[in-house]
């Protein structure tokens, strides 16, 4: 893939562009073999194909930083003096998410949404986060250090939704200046305010401020691919197999696993994506399962009985020293460990050495970058 963007030297944030795919992803693999080497027996472990997909247009989600002036912003970057570079071309974007950057951009100078100045620390809108469905629907999300703009962002809105197939927008408040990306508030001004993801089968519901895998062909590969080892292990039994979820989100993992013969229970700290969990497991009439609000380390170490499967997905700082040593000590047969850090990754395996990897797969969540996706089937 070749990018102007990099070039030009306007944009460094895909370490790996410009070299082969090939070469690319041959190097995650080693660097996820090497973490999984930390466990016992990692020498036994059967690595499947890496799964790798579409190597541009596949991020369906935009995180744009707005600069520049309200007749002409820019919707991308900062550069080091923190003016605006404009990245509304961006090769990794999805084709659906670049068609829409000139009527966002057009629309921040009708709703005169004046960007946020960093050195002078004046301006209101800070960021567009800007994410596309399978099916092409949009969420957009105007990220405003007040709520200034709000009756302007209300009174122009009709004419954005007429251009472009918004299916959520809000406006997201972040009054503190700090190099974050949102706040803790959220204004809905859509009727929806959750964003269809269809997956295969399976269609979850994305509210604005829950995680989402950005890739979505490798999302719903990792999904098939949980699937296909809890089948492999939840061999047939007079009594239901328990399947937990640690990390569960709006309930990809959870949902995908689901199916009779099973009693799936998904645990998320946030209650935003909980309820969205519950919502897709409604409309799909899955009666045995369920989805807590709660902390994953807490609940596995209150927990009464013991899962037969244990999902995990955690945030790149791993499970931490606490929930390895609660999983170590447990009476759980196998676990399914999803990680986008090889470096938390080999440190909580070296913290189970009850534990054997079975079979592990690379995912290229993130081509072009040197980031990666690996998942691992665990078996005591």
């Amino acid at each position: 893939m070749e990018c102007e963007y990099f070039e030009r030297g306007e944009c460094r944030s895909c370490t790996a562009m410009g070299v082969p795919i090939a070469r690319q992803r041959a190097a995650k693999q080693e660097r996820a073999i090497a973490a999984v080497a930390a466990a016992r027996d990692a020498a036994d472990v059967q690595w499947l194909e890496p799964f790798g997909g579409p190597e541009a247009d596949y991020r369906n989600k935009a995180k744009m930083v707005v600069g520049g002036t309200v007749d002409d912003p820019t919707l991308g970057i900062l550069d080091q003096a923190q003016h605006g570079v404009d990245l509304r071309g961006c090769g990794i974007m999805t084709p659906g998410l670049r068609a829409a950057m000139p009527a966002l951009a057009a629309f921040v100078t009708t709703a005169g949404l004046t960007p946020y100045d960093v050195p002078s620390r004046r301006g209101e809108l800070k960021h567009l986060l800007v994410t596309e469905s399978p099916d092409g629907e949009l969420m957009v999300r105007f990220v405003l250090r007040s709520t200034e703009p709000l009756p302007r962002l209300r009174k122009h809105l009709s004419g954005l939704l007429a251009a472009l197939p918004i299916r959520v927008a809000t406006a997201n408040i972040l009054p503190m200046h700090a190099a974050v990306l949102e706040g803790e508030e959220e204004h809905p001004l859509t009727a929806d305010t959750t964003l269809p993801m269809r997956l295969d089968a399976m269609t979850l519901r994305l509210p604005p401020r829950s995680f989402f895998q950005t890739n979505t062909a490798v999302a719903a590969a990792l999904y098939r691919q949980a699937a296909d080892w809890a089948d492999h292990v939840l061999t047939p039994s007079p009594h239901p197999h328990r399947v937990v979820d640690l990390y569960c989100g709006v309930g990809g993992f959870a949902l995908a696993l689901a199916g009779p013969g099973r009693s799936v229970l998904g645990i998320e700290a946030s209650a935003e994506a909980i309820t969205a969990a519950k919502t897709t497991a409604s409309e799909a009439g899955m009666r045995d399962t369920a989805f807590l609000t709660g902390d994953a380390t807490e609940w596995l170490t209150t927990a009464g009985d013991t899962p037969d499967l244990v999902v995990v997905n955690p945030p790149r700082r791993g499970l931490g020293d606490r929930l390895t040593a609660t999983l170590e000590a447990s009476g759980v047969a196998s676990i399914i460990y999803s990680s986008c850090n090889p470096q938390t990754l080999a440190r909580d395996l070296a913290a189970m050495p009850a534990y054997r990897p079975v079979e592990a797969r690379l995912f290229d969540m993130f081509p072009q970058t040197h980031h990666l996706e690996v998942m691992v089937l665990l078996e005591r």
